[in-house]
């Protein structure tokens, strides 16, 4: 269902599946809502284990828009992520790394 190719990571939220990318206005919306300068930082955050779980959120629920996804924070919290926190986590940082990997 997800295509790495494309940036997609798949998220199953309350057994549904769904599909997740940072697009640049997923990202332009990020880096608004958690008030950084540059994504740079963040990325830097996530690689030192110093990310906290309000930021994996935010990146979640920025990929979760990115790809059509109409929800919003608060409906994110509502719901059950397959995969608890830690699956969270890694959507986050997959999300992060496909949006600025250097293509091929």
């Amino acid at each position: 269902m997800a295509n790495a190719l494309r940036g997609e990571v798949a998220v199953v939220l309350d057994g549904q599946p769904h599909v997740a990318r940072l697009t640049l206005g997923a990202l332009a919306e990020l880096e608004g809502q958690l008030q950084i300068d540059g994504l740079a930082g963040l990325v830097a955050r996530l690689d030192e284990g110093r990310f906290s779980s309000a930021e994996i959120l935010a990146v979640v629920v920025a990929g979760l828009r990115g790809a059509g996804w109409t929800g919003s924070a608060q409906d994110l919290r509502a719901v059950q992520i397959e995969g608890g926190p830690l699956e969270a986590a890694r959507i986050a940082a997959r999300l992060l790394a496909l949006a600025f990997r250097a293509p091929e």
